[in-house]
Order: C-alpha cells, then structure tokens, then sequence
C-alpha cells in the first residue's frame, strides 16, 4: 500500500507525514508518496522572467525545498518513500498523482 502526503512545507503537511510514520510504527504496511504541487506561473512571472526553463527550476527548486524535511523525516524513520514535484491545481494534480502512483 502507497499513502499519498501532500506536503508545502507547512507545520500541519509535517505532523500528517508524523501520522503517517507512526501509523506505519504501529504495523500497517505501507511506503509514502510525498508530493508537492506547485501552482502554474502567472502571467506575470511568465511575461517578467521569458524563460520557461528559468520558471521550471525556480518551481522545481522550490518543491524540493518544501520536501526536505518531510523526506529528512521517513528517512530518519527508516520508512520507504517516493517523492514527486509536480505544477497545476493542488488538488486536480494531487488526485492524478495519487491515480498514477496508485496510492491511497
């Protein structure tokens, strides 16, 4: 069994990966997809930077930043996981993930 983990970073994405692992500590058998969506450039950012691949790794970056600890956490807890960055709307995009990983 896969648990998908939406994580931002955020206080409350990381006592969910908490709950995950102790769930998993306490004997269900699962590994962990964390995923991280960022939101689409604006036109803005688009119209201001003109460089798709610039935005892309500034995007990139930033969802590697925001897994960091949760992935420092399964680590530490010797717990298997996946980890996916991806761009659109949260929560259309995490449902694909989840769909694609076919996890829970």
């Amino acid at each position: 069994m896969k648990i998908l983990v939406p994580v931002d970073g955020s206080t409350e994405s990381l006592d969910a990966v908490r709950h995950a692992l102790d769930l998993i500590r306490d004997g269900l058998r699962a590994s962990l997809v964390l995923a991280n969506v960022q939101e689409p450039a604006s036109l803005y950012e688009l119209l201001r930077v003109h460089d798709a691949q610039a935005i892309e790794a500034i995007s990139r970056g930033a969802g590697e930043h925001a897994l960091q600890d949760a992935a420092a956490l399964c680590s530490a807890a010797g717990v298997e996981f996946e980890q996916e960055i991806a761009s659109g709307e949260p929560a259309h995009t995490l449902h694909d993930i989840a769909r694609s990983r076919a996890a829970a």
